[in-house]
């Protein structure tokens, strides 16, 4: 009897294993190039804490994406302080790379962070991705950006680059900002400045009598001006924790949505802490 000779037919390579903790969808390659995977693509446990708060930002952060592509021919998002740009990249990566249309720019200020997230763009196809090396004042009157911005994002902007964000996008008449703020110290340096003058005004400064408690109501009550700030300008918020406190401390979300309805006491009020907590060296950054 003959035997057939064997198949010469190619047998097509298995499917990737899924990685664990890693979206479906979500490039590999992109995740290498981040370093939030290794090369033989593994996670360790920094990488995995990092990915996760992106992933639960992305989505808080979905929802308000779909909402104006459905009411609106174009998107424009701005990433503001992106460092490395692991948000924009992400986000271009789950929801902009299906679409034909949207827009994200990065803004940040180190030339060379700026330099590597464009060529890593290129190199991926990731062509409406724009990556500007300029500060605040420049971005906000720069011609490399439309004069209106869909989305402003700042995840981990240290201390008061999150109020530059906040700066631009009122600046750019956002419908939404998305915040979560890192490392706030202009506050708590100002308390410190005043204290002895404090103790003598208000019992109030029994909250921050101790450099410990000055570290974290200092904090605190900045993110408190920012809300009041934003509420001035029309915007409704959502404060809430980004991930559990395990992942990171850093962890406070506020959402901002443009509305037009202006609460009514927001800058009464936030006048009245600047005037109570002796603050009023720091009005021009959170009155306006």
């Amino acid at each position: 009897m003959r035997h057939k000779p064997a198949s010469t037919t190619p047998v097509p390579p298995a499917a990737p294993a899924a990685i664990p903790d890693v979206r479906p969808g979500q490039s590999i390659e992109l995740l290498k190039e981040l370093h939030i995977l290794t090369r033989d693509g593994k996670l360790n446990q920094d990488s995995r804490r990092k990915l996760k708060q992106v992933y639960h930002l992305y989505n808080f952060i979905e929802p308000l994406l779909d909402e104006v592509m459905s009411t609106r021919s174009d998107l424009t998002l701005a990433d503001h302080g992106a460092g490395k740009s692991y948000l924009g990249f992400i986000l271009y990566d789950l929801f902009l790379k299906a679409q034909d249309r949207g827009h994200i720019y990065g803004i940040e200020t180190r030339e060379a962070l700026v330099a590597s997230s464009r060529e890593l763009a290129t190199r991926l196809g990731f062509e409406r991705m724009s990556f500007l090396n300029l500060s605040v004042e420049e971005s906000i009157h720069s011609t490399e950006l439309p004069e209106r911005i869909d989305i402003v994002t700042a995840l981990h902007a240290c201390n008061t680059a999150t109020d530059d964000a906040i700066r631009f996008a009122l600046e750019k008449d956002a419908r939404f900002i998305v915040l979560v703020p890192c490392c706030q110290a202009e506050v708590a340096a100002t308390l410190r400045k005043h204290k002895n003058e404090s103790f003598g005004r208000t019992p109030l400064s029994e909250l921050w009598r101790h450099p410990i408690h000055t570290r974290e109501f200092g904090s605190q009550i900045t993110n408190v001006l920012r809300c009041l700030l934003l509420e001035s300008h029309g915007y409704q918020l959502t404060v809430t924790e980004l991930v559990g406190w395990e992942h990171s401390m850093k962890n406070e979300l506020i959402i901002a949505r443009a509305t037009g309805q202006h609460r009514g006491n927001a800058r009464e009020r936030l006048e009245q802490i600047l005037a109570e907590l002796n603050l009023e060296d720091l009005r021009e950054r959170f009155v306006y």
